[in-house]
C-alpha cells in the first residue's frame, strides 16, 4: 500500500496500528510459532497498547484467525502474479506452480506454509483454523483447475488436488531439509502425473 502524508483525523493511526499487530504476529508465528509467540512480545514489538490489540482483535485466537487471512491472501496474490508468469501454455503453467514454489523456499522469510504449521501446532483445538486452511487450499487450486480445463482434462478438479498434494509435500520437505531445490524434483513428478493422467475425449475429439 503507498504510503500517504495526508492525515484523516486518526484514522490511518488506527489502521497503521492494526497492520503493524499483523504484521508483527504473521512475522513471529512464522519464525517462532503461535504457542510460542506471547501477547506481550506482539505488543512490545508492534509498539501498540494492549488494549489497541484487544479492541482490535478480542484475543490471542481473533489475532491467529486475522493474521492468517492477512497472510493468506498476501501470499496468494503473490503466487497467482508468478504463476501467469511462469509460462505462456497451460501445461507450462501447469509445471510453473513447482518454479513458483522454488522461488518461495529460497526466500528468507521462508518459514513453510503458515496454514499447515498453524494446523500442526492446534490439532483440533481450533476447528476454525482448520476451516481457514482448508478456504486457502481451496482459492490456491483454483487457478490450476482452470489449467487443468484448458488443457482438456477429464477431471479438472481432480488434477489440481493431486498436485496440491505434491505441493504440500514439497512444502514441508523444503522446509524440513532447507533444501528449495526440491521443488525441481516435485515438478519433475508432477510432469509424469500429467502424462498419465486421461483426458477428456470430448475435448480431444473437437
Amino acid at each position: 500500500m503507498p504510503k500517504t502524508n495526508k492525515s484523516t483525523c486518526g484514522a490511518n493511526a488506527v489502521a497503521g496500528a492494526r497492520d503493524r499487530i499483523l504484521d508483527t504476529a504473521i512475522r513471529l508465528f512464522c519464525e517462532e510459532g503461535i504457542h510460542a509467540t506471547g501477547i506481550d512480545r506482539i505488543i512490545e514489538e508492534s509498539g501498540v497498547a494492549r488494549m489497541t490489540l484487544y479492541n482490535r482483535f478480542g484475543s490471542k485466537r481473533g489475532l491467529i484467525h486475522a493474521a492468517l487471512e492477512r497472510e493468506g491472501e498476501t501470499w496468494r496474490a503473490w503466487y497467482e502474479k508468478e504463476l501467469k508468469r511462469s509460462g505462456q501454455s497451460a501445461r507450462e503453467r501447469l509445471l510453473g506452480v513447482f518454479d513458483v514454489l522454488e522461488k518461495w523456499f529460497v526466500r528468507e522469510d521462508f518459514f513453510g506454509c503458515a496454514f499447515l504449521n498453524a494446523v500442526a501446532e492446534h490439532n483440533k483445538a481450533d476447528p476454525h483454523i482448520r476451516e481457514l486452511t482448508i478456504s486457502h487450499k481451496k482459492q490456491v487450486l483454483t487457478p490450476i483447475a482452470a489449467l487443468a480445463e484448458q488443457e482438456g482434462y477429464a477431471d479438472p478438479n481432480g488434477v489440481a488436488h493431486q498436485l496440491g498434494i505434491l505441493m504440500d509435500g514439497a512444502i514441508i520437505t523444503a522446509l524440513v531439509t532447507e533444501n528449495p531445490k526440491v521443488a525441481r524434483d516435485v515438478r519433475t513428478m508432477a510432469e509424469a502425473l500429467l502424462d498419465a493422467l486421461p483426458r477428456d475425449a470430448t475435448a480431444s475429439a473437437a
